[in-house]
């Protein structure tokens, strides 16, 4: 592999093309009108403008993305997360034009896109499931069923889904009854297919991933846990590794289904493999895998020492196995990851598109942030609010979160409105220090965390 195509944007693109410089391989790099002078171009070897700022007339472009790839020569391309990163299509695709798509098959992307096809792997490999409507489409009349024997409420779920869209919670019979055809409506609207399953809705669950590399050989590998609880309305806010608030011996377990299941269908490349924990029973549930790098990858990089973005594009050429094995993951102190966004808490959230001012970023040992901002750079309005990524990492989790709030307190951007403080307050509640939340937590105690944080003391280990 001599030159790689990144087909993306934002702090993922810089991310890929840092790793191509350290493989020594080149990179290119696609663009939109609002991303002209975005700091991914700038690094790359080489740039090309793409389309107009919308994603739908640049970044979601297939066609277009490989004409580029094939015109500057490259041998592979590397989606990144989101856009199309988990498209069938678009890496089958890149095959038929001799492309390396650097993820799985794009019959594995398939599969695995459909969440009731992830169910029926695990259930077959012995992975528990949360109880649901089996490894089918629902029906209303299974919907009802499930309500009656496994007791309201349940969670509708779009098959074809991901990051939380088209995800109901029905009470009752008579929500199943005015629900259920708007869900499906929904499903075929955002995902293309109106499939649709349900599962027991589990009240307080903390939600655990496994980072896992496969090769073409064969073998599997995980890095262990990430705990990713603290969600806003199904989406992540901040995540953890390793997930400290299971025991170690169910991490072990979940660990152990996770390389389970993507062995069993022949993974290769980096992908997350998806749980929740009752916390009332200590149960875990397999609920997906994503086949793809996650935002919060860095996460495991840190605790373990590894660079899986690298990994990525060593075990994508068939003839190249993983650079480590199982037994030489050794996992290191805890890290923990906190999206800043360039959004309004007090004003719902809302997006703060504009002109960044001031950029400060922090420093200092054992932290990372991944941005692809600069002083100057305009927060565009057509993509995800997320502008960097603040990776923290210490020898436990006290001094993890001391470190983290230092590093909020050290950052200042200006020009637009961030969730900083907002972050803040999370890190200082009692709840968290103590590592009792769940993902409703955020949205049960919003109020509170929306007022200026008061700091608990955290004395060193």
């Amino acid at each position: 592999m001599r030159r790689v195509l990144v087909a993306n944007r934002g702090e993922i693109a810089v991310r890929i093309i840092r790793a191509c410089q350290e493989a020594g391989v080149e990179s290119v790099a696609v663009y939109s009108e609002a991303d002209a002078a975005s700091r991914h171009v700038l690094l790359a070897d080489r740039a090309v403008r793409i389309g107009p700022s919308k994603p739908a007339e640049s970044y979601l472009r297939a066609d277009t993305i490989v004409q580029v790839a094939l015109a500057t020569g490259c041998d592979a391309v590397h989606p990144g997360y989101g856009f199309l990163a988990e498209n069938a299509a678009f890496s089958r695709m890149c095959a038929e034009n001799g492309l390396i798509f650097i993820g799985p098959s794009p019959e594995v992307i398939d599969q695995l896109g459909d969440k009731v096809f992830g169910r029926r792997i695990a259930t077959q490999a012995g992975i528990p499931v949360v109880p649901g409507t089996g490894d089918k489409a629902a029906t209303y009349e299974d919907l009802v069923e499930l309500g009656r024997t496994a007791g309201f409420p349940i969670l509708i779920k779009a098959a074809a889904g991901g990051g939380g869209r088209g995800m109901r919670i029905l009470n009752s019979e008579a929500e199943v009854r005015s629900n259920f055809e708007d869900a499906q409506r929904e499903s075929l609207a955002a995902f293309g297919s109106e499939v649709i399953f349900a599962e027991r809705f589990l009240t307080e669950i903390r939600h655990v991933e496994v980072q896992v590399l496969g090769d073409h050989g064969g073998t599997v590998v995980h890095v262990g846990t990430r705990d990713c609880s603290v969600q806003r309305r199904y989406q992540k806010v901040i995540e953890e590794g390793p997930a400290v608030s299971i025991p170690l011996e169910s991490r072990h377990r979940i660990e152990d289904d996770a390389v389970k299941l993507v062995s069993e269908i022949g993974y290769v490349g980096a992908g997350t493999v998806e749980f929740v924990v009752d916390m009332k029973t200590g149960n875990h549930h397999f609920i997906e895998m994503n086949t793809r790098i996650q935002v919060e990858h860095p996460v495991s990089e840190m605790i373990s020492g590894f660079d899986l973005v690298r990994e990525q594009l060593w075990v994508a050429d068939p003839e190249h196995r993983l650079s480590f094995t199982q037994e030489e993951v050794s996992l290191r102190g805890n890290a923990i990851e906190l999206r800043i966004c360039a959004e309004n808490p007090s004003n719902g959230f809302a997006p703060s598109p504009g002109l960044i001012t001031e950029l400060v970023l922090p420093g200092g040992p054992g932290i990372r942030v991944d941005t692809h901002c600069v002083p100057g750079w305009k927060v565009s309005p057509y993509y995800d609010s997320m502008i960097a990524k603040l990776v923290i990492h210490d020898v436990d989790r006290p001094a993890a979160i001391r470190r983290a709030l230092r590093a909020l307190d050290e950052t200042r951007i200006g020009g637009i409105h961030t969730n900083i403080m907002f972050l803040k307050s999370i890190l200082s509640h009692p709840d968290f220090v103590a590592n009792s939340v769940h993902t409703k937590w955020v949205e049960q105690h919003q109020d509170e965390l929306l007022e200026p944080p008061v700091r608990t003391t955290l004395q060193p280990a």
